[in-house]
């Protein structure tokens, strides 16, 4: 084989084991997408559903909130995380926690009579 088919052959090696390469490491990406889980949660009139939610330690996951009457806040004080729902608007928040237990979250605007009853919690388990 002289060299000129040799360094074409190279390169063609090269750039395939390349592609390969990328496409194995966007497979890992795709993978851990595909590993979160969704839940949509409402707001309406001082109540959350669902206001009890499992999930496992570790596993992150995607919360769709939606606030079907009013301008509500979404706030989980262990996690220092807080969104504002606006009525109408789906507002999406990763979440992950890292050891098992009881998770807190409630409104942190107020809306009215009964807005202090306006929570629920995550149960993380191992």
């Amino acid at each position: 084989m002289d060299t000129q088919r040799r360094l074409l052959l190279h390169r063609a090696l090269g750039l395939a084991g390349a592609s390969m390469s990328a496409v194995a490491g966007l497979g890992g990406y795709a993978a851990s997408r595909a590993q979160e889980s969704t839940i949509k949660i409402t707001a309406q009139r001082f109540r959350y559903r669902p206001n009890e939610i499992s999930l496992h330690k570790g596993q992150t996951t995607v919360l769709e909130i939606t606030s079907l009457d009013f301008a509500h806040g979404f706030n989980i004080p262990d996690l220092a995380m807080r969104a504002d729902l606006v009525p109408g608007k789906v507002v999406t928040v990763r979440v992950r926690f890292d050891a098992p237990g009881s998770y807190d979250f409630h409104c942190d605007n107020f809306c009215g009579e009964g807005h202090e009853q306006m929570a629920g919690h995550f149960v993380v388990t191992a």
